[in-house]
């Protein structure tokens, strides 16, 4: 077990923070949309709540797992960035989502930007890819935005997904 502490991180416009409690509400929301498609959705309140789990779980078990994104300067939360790991991924995933309203303004970029950065700087994480919904286009923009590069001969959890290999730095 790492026993990891989780990281705050922060950006000029952002602020990654652990989950508490009163994220889940508009976690759950976002995984019952038609917006969860893309992660395999839409989920039912029990399935949600394990997914929300399991992005805690995740950093004590391997070190790594998700933060949620605040606006810096509201403190209002409107998404998640994470690093998913276990049985689930064939290899360690850079994820993220953002909740209705917030997309469009580079937040997604810039948190997964961040997380990634601490990932190779202080996790010594070498080695992420991102599983994309092929109709995702959004993340699409946002994966090559961050100069990843589609990997056709990856392993996916899903046939259909997309797989973009991050190039690391640190």
């Amino acid at each position: 077990m790492h026993g990891q502490s989780i990281p705050r991180l922060t950006t000029p416009r952002l602020t990654l923070r652990a989950q508490i409690p009163g994220d889940f509400p508009a976690y759950a929301k976002f995984l019952a949309s038609p917006r969860a498609k893309a992660m395999g959705g839409p989920y039912r309140l029990r399935d949600a709540w394990g997914l929300f789990c399991h992005d805690i779980a995740g950093w004590a078990l391997f070190g790594h797992g998700a933060l949620m994104i605040e606006l810096a300067g509201t403190g209002e939360c409107i998404g998640q960035v994470g690093i998913n790991d276990g049985p689930l991924f064939p290899e360690r995933e850079l994820g993220w989502l953002v909740y209705d309203g917030h997309e469009g303004k580079g937040y997604a970029t810039e948190a997964a930007l961040a997380l990634r950065d601490w990932a190779a700087d202080t996790a010594g994480l070498r080695d992420l890819v991102s599983y994309i919904d092929q109709e995702n286009h959004r993340s699409i923009a946002v994966v090559e935005r961050l100069g990843a590069v589609l990997d056709r001969d990856a392993r996916k959890p899903d046939p259909e997904d997309l797989v973009y290999r991050h190039h690391m730095m640190g």
